[in-house]
């Protein structure tokens, strides 16, 4: 914490002196947080220092902009919740725009995950720049010995040697990649190849004849454990959300195994469900007053009080054994009309 009170995130480091590699990789992300300084979408680094081994032990500290949660435990935390797009949508484009930036810097992350993107003041930040990778200025692939990465996230050509090669040929699509499986998950709760063992991962996501699937519906993890129960069925069948095919495209798109095909992140931006915004709320329509019905002359409303009123009168009249004529039965309707008219409008 600072003079403003302003919190900051600690990362202390101990390195022996066989440790050269993790000492590299440090020193790597201090130079290129240095080297994206000042931009929005990327961590902050506000200092940063480097103890050389002394006595077999060296030391490393980072002090960074504090992240509140990071995207992996949002998406935990959603795992009972329905698909809700544009949440999807506001956030997924934040990804975009930060692993953008260091693109346009010619620098491949290599290992984009959802731990690696945290909320600072409720925007998406990049973090993790251990293992990236600066692309030299006459190449478009950075070269690597050995595998890196996150295995659930992979690109095909991080994993799979090419025939002929001796070192792995990763490039900006290889994070394009894996930004796809990370909008697979945040649509169907888990990414494309969780169900798979460490094994059959490293097999299947190099391998073309291995069909992703892209179900047509989004279904809250929570519910689906297997029970065949009524309760569990009518739950899913109200909780479930079609994906939109604009959403399933782009995440088609990411996840094509030739790097060459897939995708660019500008293109992805330039995607339409990405504008998505907040629905407002539809409020029904208020209906109409109720009008009053344009009654003739001679027409009344009758309801169970004026129908008690015409009988009371129908039996003096019986009791009397007064008798009219056709000419004076109209007459007395009419007036009989009349007074129930009086009395309606009286009423209301």
């Amino acid at each position: 914490m600072n003079s403003s009170s302003e919190i900051y995130a600690l990362k202390r480091v101990t390195i022996n002196d066989k440790e050269e590699d993790t000492m590299d990789g440090y020193i790597n992300e201090i130079q290129l947080l240095k080297r994206l300084d000042g931009n929005q979408r990327i961590i902050r680094l506000i200092d940063s220092e480097v103890k050389a081994p002394v006595n077999g032990k060296g030391s490393l500290t980072l002090v960074l902009e504090f992240g509140e949660i990071d995207l992996a435990k949002l998406l935990q935390e959603r795992q009972k919740e329905s698909l809700d797009l544009v949440w999807v949508a506001y956030y997924f484009k934040q990804m975009l725009q930060a692993v953008q930036v260091i693109h346009e810097e010619k620098i491949v992350h290599s290992d984009l995950k959802p731990a690696n993107f945290v909320l600072v003041k409720g925007q998406l930040k990049l973090i993790d720049f251990g293992i990236a990778n600066a692309i030299a200025n006459d190449t478009t692939n950075i070269q690597r010995d050995h595998q890196v990465g996150t295995v659930n996230y992979m690109s095909p050509e991080a994993i799979e040697l090419p025939e002929g090669m001796r070192r792995l040929k990763v490039g900006r699509p290889s994070d394009v990649w894996s930004l796809g499986c990370i909008l697979y998950q945040m649509v169907y709760g888990y990414p494309p190849f969780h169900h798979l063992d460490l094994y059959q991962k490293m097999r299947a996501i190099p391998d073309r004849d291995h069909v992703i699937e892209f179900p047509e519906y989004s279904v809250p993890v929570s519910l689906r454990g297997g029970s065949t129960s009524p309760t569990t069925q009518r739950k899913m069948e109200e909780m479930k959300v079609k994906v939109p095919l604009g959403v399933i495209a782009t995440m088609r798109r990411c996840l094509v195994r030739n790097p060459k095909e897939r995708i660019t992140i500008p293109e992805v931006l330039e995607e339409n469900w990405l504008t998505m915004r907040e629905p407002e709320q539809v409020r029904a329509p208020t209906p109409p007053p109720p009008q009053r019905p344009v009654l003739a002359d001679d027409e009344a409303l009758i309801n169970p009080h004026f129908m008690q009123q015409l009988l009371r009168y129908a039996l003096q009249l019986g009791r009397a054994g007064t008798e009219m004529d056709a000419e004076q039965l109209a007459s007395e309707g009419t007036r009989l009309v009349q007074e129930l008219k009086a009395a309606q409008a009286a009423s209301e």
